[in-house]
């Protein structure tokens, strides 16, 4: 299909998860862009396809994005792979995607393996509504800053992260969040799998070694109803809080300190 750009899920472990689909596509396009050359060509070997590769990574997308579209416009189609899992989603890909659509070149996504959905799927925790927030800021104090745009949010959130951060990460999810349910996914499709099922206290206070590439899958603020409304224990917490001779608006400021909730929201609740 000529004009057209191809985004191609690779296995995110299992080689098994490269489906008929996946090859006919590398078989039939006439050049491949991706992440890392070595590591597609490695792939494509595995798999048996012999296919020209060009580098389209985070640090020169912007750049090689003209040359592949450039090359798609005179009439040739185009593969893009990341290095495992899914093209844009905490992966190079977004950049060449914008740019074809602005030139009208066509953009047919497949599927394939995604880390974040089998982690969702696996964790036990709610699935009905969640957040895919991917990797964190690496400095601690912009970590933090996005860990409290948490605070209110009463979905599942997933999350990526590095072996070497995963403790620093966990520390700083229960210092801003408080104890939460968590569930850190290691290796997932391939033999060491693991679903590590506990808490951030636990994790926090009891670090261990983890290998391999993470997906964290964590239980949202369930002191929110599904109306977004404060939870009767808080409100119940407040009126004793009056009783000792409080103000709305001061019993609100505490209980939004101790339980990490929007003061706001719980003085609107107290005055209806």
């Amino acid at each position: 299909m000529a004009n057209t750009l191809f985004l191609v899920p690779s296995p995110i472990g299992n080689l098994s998860e490269v489906s008929p689909r996946i090859k006919e596509t590398l078989s039939s396009v006439s050049f491949i862009a991706c992440e890392d050359t070595r590591n597609t060509q490695k792939l494509l070997s595995l798999i048996g396809i012999k296919k020209s590769c060009v580098s389209c990574h985070e640090h020169n997308e912007k750049n090689e994005s003209e040359k592949i579209i450039a090359r798609v416009l005179n009439g040739e189609d185009c593969a893009y792979m990341s290095d495992a899992g899914f093209p844009c989603i905490s992966d190079p890909g977004f950049l060449l995607v914008k740019e074809c659509i602005k030139n009208n070149i066509k953009v047919v996504p497949l599927s394939g393996p995604n880390a974040a959905l089998l982690a969702l799927v696996g964790s036990g925790l709610d699935t009905d509504h969640f957040l895919f927030y991917g990797f964190l800021d690496s400095k601690t104090n912009k970590k933090e800053a996005e860990i409290a745009g948490f605070l209110n949010f009463p979905y599942t959130i997933i999350l990526y992260e590095a072996p070497h951060r995963i403790n620093e990460t966990i520390a700083s999810l229960y210092k801003v969040l408080g104890d939460r349910k968590i569930v850190i996914v290691r290796e997932l499709t391939k033999m060491y799998e693991e679903f590590i099922r506990s808490s951030l206290k636990e994790l926090a206070e009891n670090p261990r070694e983890y290998k391999g590439e993470l997906v964290l899958v964590l239980e949202g603020n369930k002191t929110l109803n599904e109306d977004n409304k404060i939870d009767n224990e808080i409100l119940q917490k407040a009126k004793e809080l009056e009783k000792l001779g409080y103000s709305k608006k001061d019993a609100s400021a505490i209980l939004a300190t101790l339980f990490k909730l929007n003061k706001n929201q719980i003085y609107k609740e107290l005055i209806k």
